[in-house]
């Protein structure tokens, strides 16, 4: 049986935190870990892993949080701003904007994926605006169960690395 494994890694901030100093701690973070969790889920028919490290911090805008997922009519995954589709050649990895692909990734069962997008928003608290930042990294694989190891993301580099320009 084949499984999913997908890893968000996220990194926040707020712009008191762009000093050169931050930049420097923030890029010293990891990308990418060994997967904790055993599969939960039960998704387009394969087992899934689902893992998040970093800040999600809660604001008035998200107040439950930032990144949403969901399965989908017509067998899609939503991921953020990314969707895995079903495809005959295999689970297809894509970026999504307003509801549109904006980009075809690649074939999760080809290797795993490393994707990634930095964006800001504004958010409102306590009668105050301020600018919250985002680079938001998705580690994405499909394999065989019996492949599973938990340094899937460690033991190799990703087939493929996307990142969206700004």
């Amino acid at each position: 049986m084949n499984l999913f494994v997908f890893q968000f890694v996220i990194k926040q901030w707020d712009k008191s935190q762009n000093t050169l100093d931050h930049q420097a701690k923030r890029s010293a973070l990891p990308e990418r870990y060994n997967i904790s969790n055993k599969p939960t889920y039960q998704v387009l028919g394969k087992s899934c892993v689902l893992e998040q490290y970093g800040d999600d911090l809660p604001t008035n805008i998200f107040k439950e949080g930032r990144i949403k997922t969901a399965v989908l009519p017509d067998n899609y995954i939503q991921l953020d701003r990314f969707m895995v589709t079903i495809d005959p050649k295999g689970d297809r990895l894509e970026y999504w904007i307003n509801g549109k692909i904006e980009k075809t990734i690649g074939l999760l069962n080809q290797g795993w994926i490393q994707s990634r997008y930095r964006w800001r928003y504004s958010v409102i608290e306590g009668g105050q605006i301020y600018w919250m930042y985002e680079e938001v990294i998705l580690n994405a694989v499909c394999l065989d169960e019996d492949e599973f190891e938990q340094n899937v993301f460690l033991k190799t580099e990703p087939r493929i690395i996307f990142e969206v320009e700004r």
